[in-house]
């Protein structure tokens, strides 16, 4: 899923059978299984396959396992899972979506430049 480092550990959690609204700010990642009703705005976001959210939802990145219907802006990564189901416009750098999993919207690939730096072979005229 989620690269593991320290603000990537689980800081909020929403439970199956609780249901929310209301605008939702966390610093780390997140997990629903719940409903919510509401913006979204987390380093990380995990939905359960039995959640269900209706509002836009701002991380950096978010895996699918259950419903939403809104807009995702993701900075790195969205992860569809094969009971996901997302019904809104995704923007982010890459995208991926289980067999089984449901998208419908329109998706916008903003990728960032690249930091890679190309090193050229050192030429070693001893061999000539």
């Amino acid at each position: 899923m989620f690269r593991n480092s320290e603000k990537n550990r689980l800081a909020s959690f929403i439970g199956f059978g609780t249901s929310f609204k209301g605008d939702i700010s966390v610093k780390g990642a997140l997990r629903i299984d719940g409903e919510i009703e509401g913006t979204i705005i987390a380093d990380n976001l995990i939905v359960g396959e039995k959640a269900y959210i209706k509002g836009d939802i701002n991380v950096k990145n978010a895996s699918i396992g259950g419903r939403i219907e809104g807009n995702i802006n993701a900075e790195e990564l969205v992860e569809i899972g094969s009971k996901g189901c997302v019904n809104g416009n995704i923007t982010t750098a890459k995208i991926s979506i289980a067999e089984g999993g449901i998208y419908n919207g329109k998706i916008s690939m903003d990728r960032k430049p690249s930091k890679i730096v190309d090193f050229q072979p050192e030429q070693n005229n001893k061999f000539i």
